[in-house]
């Protein structure tokens, strides 16, 4: 750009600055009235000049706010920065008119090329966060807060919204503003901030380009900050604005359209230039007439959507309460505040739940924007688009809930996109449910955010199109991930999502890794998504039977190291093997492989009858067997029997009782010998053994649900200690060998003195 300066000659009447706050109904009014008044020859709005070849798109047909100029790095599209729009913003405003009316239109603010590689430069007025996602520091000076203070406000952004966004006269405020910002700047430091002077020297500059063209008279739209800066009576040299331009860094950029919500217009995205109330701002920008009126019809038809009370005489009665409340605080309408009070007062009954969906659905708004198919975008996003139109599954900011029946063709392909776009970290929605034991049905919780226009773009390096770009991820992942469980959980992935290409690449690295695998515990956490994969693969018309093998041979592995693997565990080590156990189980179970299913239960009886195995392990083991209907109740009994006997290590004995009931006590509820052995444990602990023992029994017990609590308490209280009888006579019954018992009576009656070498009557 050419820095050589205008002549002293230019004066106010050539450049016009209209001050406005970003997503204002109130200043875009204003704007589009002062604009027919001032009738210019070239519009100049505050934004990135990176994105002007964008600007003729905002009158396409298609082309529906709110919408976001996105503009990033393409080699690191994580490094990215936003400019929303809504159609109440006065930038929005000032473009339309001029592309309406055929007159050129561009952007003045220092282009992100020469901002995006440095942090701290980026524009947190015009909406936008950090590559990092951090909004940046606030200015050090509230020039809202302090007007607002000095017209007898608690709040600049009240103050402002009684100021300007509630006119609705048009009156031209823009001389007031730029006074009351120059007053305002005048208590900043005068050397100022770099990153804002930097900015407000290329807008000075760009204004400068227009008028060596000839344009005139020139209307610049900017932020009501900068707007004393850009006074052309105010104006430095133009070789100071060269000196501080010169040097800077500037990086390669792209630039997009992308639709935005109401809700990233709020201030509680995060967002430097948002906005509280989006929805209330577009209420105050469309309506007509009677702006009370029908604000209170809006709430009332909500509230009736909802099924809850809204009756035609209460809507009359909140629009008179907001009427008071606003003469009685002296304003000429009614603003949100007071249509707040009206509404929680009357429509709600003084309820805070209604006014959390009034804030939600009308306050704030879910509005979606869209931008047209001839906007510039990646190839993976242009396919998306094109997948969303033929599967009829539209980008909606509400969260929704879909239900897909994968026995059907087209929720069979709706599953599989999803489920592609989550490989890639586009996270549309996620899987919340699927319904009983079923595999056919898969239920996703459904959201987009406008964010994830930044993950088509970081994703499109792996491809042009969904399938293409999950298949490469995939089949990269898999060429740099070591971790046995991380790899089947992956496939499992990679199957759900339909990727043939990389399920062969990601399922021969699975087979290497576990037949050289050595830890058990990795084998049985890498078990469970080939177990998932079997049970799925038949719905899904997906080859589930080439991971089949692959399961088999790990279960085997698996059955001969366990042994071994449970020796010697400390109380730690212990738990983490029974969640493991848990969790192999559980995939095994899935398995249609009863050869598999066999081996399994002959290991866990081996370890079921150890001692040298912690007790929280056996029992499990023990559990499992009883479950699977493999192991006799009197076998469990007698089990139990020896685990909790009085020559056994109290501690040890809590563990198997631990490992035997946790999550699940029912059976000790229902089965009388586990109960009476169980009890006369109790009953004969050491008044010492107990109080160590009691918050491992504490955490056991805490495991099963309060109904179930109580009837093993009432069925205590009813046994009054005639379990220890129970428990030693099921214990007799199930151990005694009376014929065993007969032949060594005589020997101890003689032992014992009693004569005659045979019964006693």
């Amino acid at each position: 750009m050419s820095t050589i300066a205008p002549t002293r000659s230019t004066t106010t009447s050539d450049v016009h600055v209209l001050g406005v706050r970003h997503h204002g109904p109130g200043s875009a009014r204003s704007v589009k009235n002062a604009l027919e008044a001032i009738a210019p020859s070239i519009v100049l709005v505050e934004g990135p000049p990176d994105a002007d070849a964008l600007i003729p798109l905002l009158i396409h047909a298609e082309m529906v706010p709110p919408v976001a100029l996105l503009v990033y790095r393409p080699e690191k599209p994580k490094d990215s920065v936003y400019y929303p729009f809504a159609e109440f913003s006065p930038e929005w405003q000032a473009l339309k008119y001029a592309l309406d009316r055929g007159i050129p239109a561009r952007f003045m603010d220092l282009p992100i090329a020469h901002q995006i590689g440095d942090v701290e430069t980026v524009d947190q007025d015009a909406g936008v966060p950090t590559p990092e996602g951090e909004p940046l520091p606030r200015r050090p000076v509230d020039p809202l807060g302090m007007l607002a203070k000095a017209a007898g406000f608690d709040d600049g952004e009240r103050w402002w919204e009684f100021v300007v966004e509630g006119r609705r006269d048009g009156a031209d405020l823009f001389a007031s503003i730029l006074d009351a910002m120059a007053e305002v700047r005048s208590s900043v430091p005068e050397e100022g901030d770099p990153r804002e002077l930097r900015r407000e020297a290329y807008m000075r500059q760009t204004i400068r380009e227009a008028q060596r063209e000839g344009h005139g008279p020139i209307a610049v739209i900017c932020g009501a900050w900068h707007a004393p800066a850009l006074k052309v009576a105010n104006w430095p040299a133009a070789k100071h604005d060269a000196a501080l331009l010169k040097g800077l860094p500037k990086t390669k950029v792209a630039a997009t359209w992308a639709p935005w919500t109401y809700g990233r217009l709020s201030r509680e995205s995060g967002y430097g230039a948002g906005i509280a109330s989006p929805g209330w701002y577009d209420h105050l920008w469309s309506a007509p007439d009677q702006v009370v009126e029908r604000w209170l019809t809006r709430v009332a038809r909500l509230l009736r959507e909802e099924r809850l009370d809204a009756s035609s005489a209460s809507v009359i009665e909140a629009v008179r309460l907001a009427d008071a409340l606003a003469t009685l605080r002296g304003r000429p309408l009614a603003d949100l505040s007071d249509l707040e009070e009206a509404t929680r007062t009357v429509l709600c009954f003084g309820e805070e739940t209604p006014m959390r969906l009034i804030r939600r659905k009308l306050i704030v708004g879910e509005r979606l924007g869209a931008v047209p198919e001839e906007t510039p975008s990646v190839p993976l996003q242009q396919d998306l688009n094109r997948l969303q139109k033929r599967l009829r599954l539209p980008p909606d900011p509400a969260q929704t809930t879909k239900t897909l029946d994968l026995r059907e063709p087209t929720d069979l392909e709706r599953s599989r996109l999803l489920h592609r776009l989550s490989l890639l970290s586009i996270d549309w929605g996620k899987v919340t449910y699927a319904s009983g034991k079923g595999t056919f049905k898969e239920s996703w919780q459904l959201q987009w955010k406008p964010e994830l226009a930044v993950s088509l773009i970081e994703a499109g390096l792996w491809g042009a199109t969904v399938e293409d770009a999950a298949t490469a991820f995939a089949a990269d992942r898999a060429d740099h991930e070591d971790d046995l469980p991380a790899m089947t959980a992956l496939l499992g992935r990679a199957m759900l999502a339909d990727l043939p290409d990389a399920i062969r690449k990601i399922m021969e690295k699975v087979e290497a890794q576990a037949a050289v695998a050595a830890d058990v515990t990795q084998l049985m956490d890498a078990l469970p998504p080939l177990a998932n994969l079997m049970r799925y693969g038949d719905v899904r018309k997906t080859d589930a039977a080439m991971v089949g093998h692959a399961a088999s041979r790990m279960v085997i592995r698996i059955c001969v190291g366990l042994p071994l693997a449970c020796s010697s565990l400390d109380d730690s080590a212990a738990s983490s093997m029974f969640e493991a156990i848990l969790r192999a189980d559980a995939a095994i179970g899935l398995m249609d492989d009863d050869e598999a299913r066999a081996a399994w239960h002959a290991v866990l009886a081996r370890l079921s009858d150890s001692e040298s195995i912690h007790g929280l392990v056996t029992g499990r083991c023990v559990r499992i067997l009883l479950d699977a209907h493999e192991m006799e109740t009197a076998e469990v009994a007698r089990l139990m029997n020896l685990a909790v006997s009085p020559a056994s290590d109290p501690s040890r004995a809590a563990a198997w009782v631990a490992g035997f009931l946790r999550q699940s006590g029912e059976v000790l509820y229902h089965d009388d010998a586990l109960f009476g052995i169980f009890d006369g444990w109790l009953a004969q602990l050491s008044s010492e053994a107990f109080p160590a023992l009691l918050p491992m029994l504490r955490r056991t017990f805490g495991t099963f649900e309060p109904p179930l609590r109580r009837s093993l308490g009432e069925r205590a209280a009813r046994s009054g200690g005639a379990s220890t009888v129970t428990s030693r006579g099921a214990a007799s019954e199930v151990d005694l060998d009376v014929e065993r018992a007969e032949t060594v009576l005589p020997l101890i009656s003689k032992l014992l003195g009693l004569g005659g070498g045979g019964t006693q009557p």
